[in-house]
């Protein structure tokens, strides 16, 4: 008998876990290696996991809805010679739930893990694995898990419920009663909060499953890196008349538009080779810097969320190739039709917050980089040129950016300079061979 497990894949270094949006197939059907088995969804895009070999799916472990830890057992096939006449009734994880008693059942009261569970004790509570780990590495006993209110699909607790217990019992005195050797949970009556009226002339909007995990990211952003922000002004103006000059014969020749964005990012490519500090992540006490240059671009959706596609080596591309590859990426994001492996792997992060007419902008970095560039609207403004028979004023098109870095590795000195080099690199632009 040969079963193969199937785990949930590893979606890119900052993805810790998926959310599994829809089962494609059912136990005992017949599946083909590559062949889609499931969606998924992480806080980047939806994707599909296709099943690593031929069999009979003989197992689902976990159900629709549920988030997973990357690198966990979601399901099991049957291969050529296993035991396939007989599908096993899958192991969903709401079948067999790791449940606090909410009788008077004698519990352990000592933090423990998953596989410590005495799968026998039954309740109405369900916690999935990542919120058991959660609760077993921030020791919090079953007495006190089972107290918190949950948020998730009918009540569930969510690691997001742990993680605003956690804060609010770290800032104030908890009311749990401490741990005792062996305990009798009794019964109770959990109260449902009462509705809060608002009002008449307020919409409420629930947050869609994307908009929820940006706001997850950005938070978890803010609370991992120290921002400061550095701003720079460039002249584009040579920039801007070349574009102009070639865009036609450009889309004609090549079959594809030239817009700012692929100026930008070979400009960035650029000034990150020479500073590559900038093109890094923190691990512990470590300085990860990244060999290869993949600038993310974010990208806003038809629905008002963003996106970021990722460019992988950006300093390997001419200004032909730079252009089909944000043309095609922005496309496909617009039409949903993003792969997985296309916004993995970012080292730095450009948003042009420009193209919403808008002059600067102080940017959230894209976690784990260090460093997120905004680029802002081009204006014509009249400044003083300075030439050897002396200053005049002329009328330039200049723009602003603002370039946010983490602290805790990228000092002022660095990321000024950095910055100041990209706004050099726009300002000198001589035009690229196509």
């Amino acid at each position: 008998m040969a079963i193969i497990d199937i785990e949930m894949p590893k979606l890119g270094e900052s993805i810790m876990e998926a959310t599994i949006l829809r089962w494609l197939k059912k136990i005992g059907d017949t599946v083909a290696a590559d062949e889609m088995l499931l969606e998924i969804a992480t806080d980047k895009v939806d994707s599909e996991v296709p099943s690593t070999t031929s069999g009979i799916l003989k197992e689902i472990l976990f159900n629709e809805n549920d988030v997973v830890p990357i690198g966990t057992i979601i399901a099991r096939i049957a291969t050529d010679g296993a035991d396939m006449a007989t599908p096993v009734q899958a192991a969903v994880i709401e079948e067999t739930p790791v449940l606090v008693s909410t009788e008077k059942t004698m519990v352990q009261t000592a933090p423990e893990t998953q596989a410590e569970i005495n799968p026998s004790i039954t309740s109405d509570k369900f916690y999935s694995p990542l919120v058991l780990n959660i609760a077993s590495s921030e020791n919090i006993p079953f007495s006190e898990l089972e107290k918190i209110n949950g948020t998730g699909k009918d009540g569930r607790i969510t690691k997001n419920d742990v993680f605003h217990y956690l804060s609010n019992r770290n800032t104030a005195p908890t009311t749990v009663a401490a741990p005792q050797p062996t305990a009798v949970l009794e019964t109770k009556q959990e109260v449902p909060a009462s509705a809060v009226n608002y009002g008449s002339n307020i919409e409420i909007i629930e947050m869609d499953r994307m908009r929820k995990l940006i706001a997850e990211h950005m938070v978890r952003s803010k609370q991992t890196s120290p921002h400061v922000t550095s701003f720079v002004e460039a002249d584009v103006t040579n920039l801007v008349l070349w574009r102009e000059k070639v865009k036609q014969d450009f889309e004609k020749r090549e079959n594809t538009k030239i817009t700012f964005t692929p100026l930008f990012v070979e400009a960035v490519a650029k000034c990150i080779k020479k500073y590559p500090l900038i093109n890094s992540s923190v691990e512990g006490t470590n300085i990860l810097i990244k060999k290869d240059i993949n600038i993310g671009m974010a990208t806003a959706l038809p629905n008002g969320n963003l996106i970021v596609p990722v460019i992988k080596n950006a300093d390997q591309l001419n200004i032909v190739g730079l252009s089909r590859k944000v043309n095609d990426l922005a496309k496909a994001a617009r039409d949903g039709k993003l792969k997985a492996d296309d916004t993995q792997g970012g080292t730095f992060t450009i948003t042009n917050v420009g193209t919403f007419n808008n002059l600067t902008g102080t940017p959230i970095i894209n976690q784990p980089q260090v460093a997120i560039l905004a680029l802002g609207a081009i204006k014509k403004r009249p400044v003083v040129i300075e030439t050897p028979q002396g200053d005049s004023i002329a009328i330039r098109h200049i723009m602003y950016l603002s370039l946010s870095y983490d602290h805790r590795i990228i000092d002022g000195s660095l990321g000024a300079s950095f910055l100041a080099a990209v706004g050099k690199e726009l300002e000198d632009f001589k035009g690229s061979n196509f």
